[in-house]
């Protein structure tokens, strides 16, 4: 081979290994836009359970099955019921033929319910919230809305209420609706509850964050029935159960065919709380696999940092002018610190912005005395230097990183006679001025 056959051979292989080299890159680049944690199920989420704060999503807004994990609406509705004083956990419900059927119906989770027996609406709710019994949640149904069907229609506008988009319920349970012994009562003969990750996550935000008191039940590891048998938790992340993970006290797991598997995480360390979605996994395990994958994510990548301190000014606007008070501009400042739930060594990669109140300023973007000290003026926040977004599942997530920027100071409206002083004073500057413009424009 001649030089010039080896250098052409060279340069051949060169453009190959470059070709090579950047499909590669494509497709690593691919893989972690698909999903950074290889998270082998249909969808997946991870947010800040204070804030809602997404930090981590796959398929977020794909609608898929739910399963039991729709019970959670149940949950909130009892929960806001009790709260209101419409329901009592002493109340007692008594059981019809329906729900007593669908309660020995083989291959549901259920407790045995007796058919004309009397039960708590806390015995209801602790089946249904520990073993995600399907006929204690028709019970609850009824006993909240007369008839399952007018319960179905409540859920569907409670979601709205809650501002979740992509949802659909036909029963309270989350079985399809084949099995429900031919009394479905909403859809399609064969038709389940639907939602999106991102659905399901700012559900479990809202139970969490307006009912706390959910975690009491959803945390115990097992359920001691008044038949004497003790049934167990289907949430095996709990403490005492097979994959249980350190800090977990809930939430909510459903498998449907239709659905696959899924479980609604939360988890709290040092007092940090986060929420995980998994949608559709293969199977009983691998959604606590994936869970776990996405919940250790979170508590070695995420902590809550003060990003703004109380007082704070931003640099080159400290003050803000003042038009008719004694001095001529004010001192600002946020009234309170700002903190999120950010990755750990990016604290630097944030910045205060000031918004102001436009109505409090005048065409010049001047405040008018008076003005006392403390009176809000606008309010600061926080951005990503990277001008990347910070997404949140509500407003009032975002809300929580605006705090008040206030006057640090006070100043008095001046007297009519300073007021006077100063009119003159600038008749006589504007005057004299166009004076001397006309005069320089002689020469």
């Amino acid at each position: 081979m001649n030089r010039k056959q080896k250098q052409l051979s060279m340069f051949f292989a060169a453009f190959i290994l470059t070709i090579t080299t950047m499909f590669s890159g494509f497709s690593m680049e691919a893989e972690a836009a698909e999903g950074q944690l290889g998270i082998d199920a249909e969808a997946a989420m991870l947010i800040d359970a204070d804030t809602g704060r997404v930090l981590y999503e796959k398929n977020s807004d794909v609608v898929l099955g739910v399963a039991s994990m729709a019970k959670m609406m149940t949950e909130y509705m009892v929960l806001e019921a009790v709260k209101e004083g419409k329901l009592k956990w002493g109340q007692k419900v008594k059981i019809n033929e329906y729900v007593h059927k669908l309660s020995a119906a083989p291959g549901l989770s259920n407790v045995g319910l007796t058919q004309g027996e009397d039960y708590t609406v806390k015995e209801l709710y602790e089946a249904m919230a520990i073993h995600s019994g399907n006929a204690a949640t028709v019970a609850l149904a009824e006993v909240l809305s007369g008839t399952e069907k007018n319960h179905v229609e409540k859920m569907n506008n409670k979601a709205a209420e809650l501002g979740l988009k992509d949802y659909k319920f036909v029963n309270s349970s989350g079985l399809n609706n084949s099995d429900l012994l031919g009394n479905h009562p909403a859809g399609n003969p064969d038709e389940e509850n639907v939602m999106s990750a991102r659905s399901l996550a700012k559900l479990a935000y809202r139970l969490l964050n307006d009912y706390p008191e959910v975690l009491d039940t959803a945390k115990m590891p097992s359920l001691k029935f008044r038949d004497g048998r003790e049934y167990k938790n289907f949430n095996w992340m709990l403490p005492g159960l097979i994959y249980q993970y350190d800090g977990v006290d809930g939430l909510k797991t459903g498998s449907t065919d239709f659905a696959g598997y899924g479980f609604t995480a939360t988890a709290m360390r040092n007092d940090q709380r986060f929420i995980s979605v998994i949608m559709k996994a293969d199977s009983k395990d691998s959604r606590f696999a994936e869970t776990r994958k996405v919940l250790d994510f979170a508590f070695s990548n995420f902590t809550e940092e003060e990003l703004v301190k109380d007082n704070h000014q931003i640099k080159g606007k400290k003050n803000l002018p003042v038009t008719k008070g004694k001095e001529d501009s004010v001192k600002i400042q946020s009234k309170d610190a700002i903190t999120m739930t950010i990755r750990n060594g990016e604290k630097d990669e944030y910045e205060p912005v000031l918004v102001l109140d436009k109505k409090k300023l005048n065409e010049n973007g001047e405040l008018t005395a008076p003005i006392k000290k403390g009176e809000q003026i606008g309010y600061m926040t926080v951005k990503s230097k990277k001008d990347e977004g910070i997404s949140f599942l509500t407003e009032d997530g975002q809300k929580q990183i605006q705090v008040p920027v206030v006057a640090a100071e006070s100043v008095e409206k001046a007297n009519w006679f300073v007021l006077m002083m100063r009119g003159i004073g600038g008749f006589f500057g504007d005057l004299f001025g166009g004076v001397a413009d006309t005069v320089k424009g002689w020469f």
